[in-house]
C-alpha cells in the first residue's frame, strides 16, 4: 500500500468534492460563454495564445462524428455508470479520487449539454470556447477529463497503484500465493 491510501469514506468524499466543484465550474462557465460571447467573434484573453471563440460542437474533440451525437450520448451513459457503479466504490486512493473526480465532471458537463441543448434531448451540441493555437477548441469539461485520465494514468502505470490503494505487484503477489495455495491443496 501507499502513503497516499486513506479510507474509502474519504476516498468518496475527496472525488465527489472533486467531481461537484468542477461540474459547477464547467455548467457556470458555459452559461458565461453562451451569455457573453458571439459566435465566430473570438476574444483575445492572452494574444493569440488563448482565445475565447464560442463555438456549439455536435461531435468529439476536432468535430470527429458530427452526424452520430446520439453515439457520445449513449457512450458517455455508459462509462459514467461504469465508473460510479464498479469504481468508486472500491476507491481507496487520493490519486485515484482526483482523478475520477475530474473525468467523472468532464463526462457529466458534456452530457448535459448533449441531454438538454439544442437541436434536442441526445442530440444536444456541446459548448466548446477556449481556444489554443493547433488546438481543437475545448471547454472546462474537456480538460477535467484530459487532465483526469492524465492523473489515473500516472497513478496507475507509473506509481503502480490501483484504485483500492493496493500496488500493482503487491496484487500480482497476492495471485501467485493464492495460485501455488490451489495447486498444492489439488496434489
Amino acid at each position: 500500500m501507499t502513503d497516499s491510501v486513506v479510507n474509502r469514506r474519504r476516498a468518496r468524499t475527496l472525488f465527489a468534492l472533486i467531481a461537484v466543484s468542477v461540474l459547477i465550474v464547467d455548467v457556470l462557465t458555459k452559461i458565461a460563454a453562451v451569455a457573453w460571447l458571439r459566435p465566430a467573434e473570438p476574444v483575445p484573453v492572452l494574444g493569440d495564445l488563448l482565445r475565447l471563440y464560442l463555438i456549439r460542437n455536435p461531435g468529439a474533440a476536432f468535430s470527429i462524428g458530427e452526424g452520430a451525437t446520439w453515439v457520445f450520448t449513449i457512450l458517455a451513459v455508459v462509462v459514467l455508470a461504469f465508473l460510479l457503479i464498479a469504481v468508486v466504490p472500491g476507491l481507496r486512493h487520493r490519486g485515484w479520487a482526483v482523478g475520477l473526480g475530474l473525468v467523472v465532471a468532464g463526462i457529466s458537463g458534456n452530457l448535459g449539454d448533449r441531454l438538454f441543448r439544442t437541436p434536442g434531448f441526445a442530440r444536444g451540441h456541446v459548448v466548446d470556447f477556449l481556444q489554443l493555437p493547433y488546438w481543437p477548441i475545448f471547454n472546462v469539461a474537456d480538460m477535467a477529463v484530459v487532465f483526469g485520465a492524465g492523473t489515473i494514468v500516472f497513478c496507475w502505470l507509473v506509481k503502480g497503484v490501483g484504485h483500492d490503494g493496493v500496488l500493482e505487484s503487491e496484487r500480482e503477489d497476492a495471485k501467485r500465493v493464492e495460485q501455488e495455495a490451489k495447486e498444492t491443496a489439488g496434489e
